[in-house]
């Protein structure tokens, strides 16, 4: 009698697990997305960053779920790729928002706004100082979804022809710039250019423009510049901490099954911690090369800098003053970045001022 109940119950567990078959294979369908990418392929890096999240989803979703990245210009342009997203051109999108301020400056507070946040900051900021919700719904706004996959860390200031010595010194000036620093700048009488990755250094070796920042030392030594330009200046005070997104068409992301959307948001996160990483080794020994080849390293003067920053203080007030959606944003993410500020001076700095100012560390003779 306990064997016939045992068999029949084992029957039904068998027709249970047939029957749940396709459910299953039904909740993880084959899906196959293209990545239009910001950045060339030289740049390994931060275009490296879109493929190891295409690679992260892969994993996590057996195979399933697979996105093959393209590099800028494969598909589209370098800085049409929110267009392209966004038009369903392509289903994702590896760029910087900040690249988008002309169509809205709120775009800026999702990668970097010129003396804002560091890269720790910035993550705080997105994953709990109320960062998330606020670009959440201002890309609703958009028709889009964006998740942060990837961080370069603090920027250079860039590569100049000529030393900057004062204010005056940037009057005129052709500079390419990326995001909402060129508006900063042309209060100062900067021109600003914004041109993608792979077409700077030939505007700045024909002289179409006189200067040029992108990202740091192994970018820019990669891109050539120091053949160029004899400057090089720092630190980029527009890009303390800049965050590298992936955007998605709305629809299409929340047409994915839960675990895929949970694949995406682990990739974009793991993707983050190790751009950072990667950054902050290649361009100590990048640097290292480049001086040692000939480039003259130089800190932007302190008028220079105080210059700048009032003229973002300016800018900032002036748009948040006709721009309802910016203000809403600028509101929060100012009074965050004055308390993480306070919080940072406490701990960090003083530790940072300390140990990177003392000697090397070997017992003293």
């Amino acid at each position: 009698m306990k064997r016939r109940a045992f068999l029949t119950s084992a029957g039904v567990g068998v027709a249970a697990s047939t029957l749940a078959a396709p459910a299953i294979a039904q909740s993880a369908p084959e899906i196959k997305w293209r990545c239009a990418s910001s950045f060339p392929k030289s740049l390994d890096t931060i275009y490296g960053g879109a493929e190891f999240v295409a690679k992260r989803v892969a994993e996590l979703t057996d195979g399933k779920f697979q996105i093959r990245v393209f590099a800028a210009g494969e598909i589209v342009p370098a800085l049409q790729v929110l267009d392209a997203v966004k038009d369903n051109t392509i289903e994702c999108g590896h760029t910087v928002s900040y690249y988008y301020v002309g169509k809205d400056p709120t775009f800026a507070f999702d990668a970097a706004m010129p003396f804002g946040l560091n890269a720790r900051q910035q993550n705080a900021w997105m994953t709990h100082g109320g960062g998330k919700e606020l670009m959440a719904e201002f890309f609703a706004g958009h028709n889009l979804v964006a998740i942060g996959a990837g961080n370069t860390g603090t920027q250079m200031g860039g590569w100049f022809r000529k030393e900057i010595k004062t204010v005056e010194d940037l009057k005129g000036l052709k500079f390419r710039i990326g995001g909402y620093a060129g508006t900063i700048m042309a209060k100062l009488g900067v021109v600003p250019q914004q041109i993608g990755g792979g077409d700077i250094y030939p505007a700045l070796e024909k002289g179409t423009i006189d200067g040029a920042e992108f990202v740091g030392p192994y970018d820019d030594e990669k891109l050539g510049f120091q053949k160029v330009a004899k400057y090089y200046y720092y630190p980029g005070w527009w890009e303390g901490g800049p965050q590298v997104s992936m955007l998605f068409g709305k629809e299409k992301f929340e047409s994915l099954p839960p675990t895929y959307k949970a694949a995406l948001q682990a990739a974009c996160a793991d993707a983050t911690l190790d751009m950072l990483g990667k950054y902050d080794v290649q361009n100590m020994t990048a640097l290292k090369r480049l001086v040692a080849s000939g480039t003259q390293l130089r800190p932007f003067p302190n008028e220079v800098m105080q210059a700048c920053y009032q003229a973002a203080i300016e800018v900032y007030e002036d748009e948040a003053a006709k721009n309802e959606k910016f203000r809403k944003i600028y509101d929060a993410w100012k009074k965050f970045r004055e308390e993480e500020y306070l919080w940072f001076r406490v701990a960090e700095y003083s530790f940072d001022r300390f140990v990177y100012a003392a000697p090397p560390l070997e017992k003293k003779k």
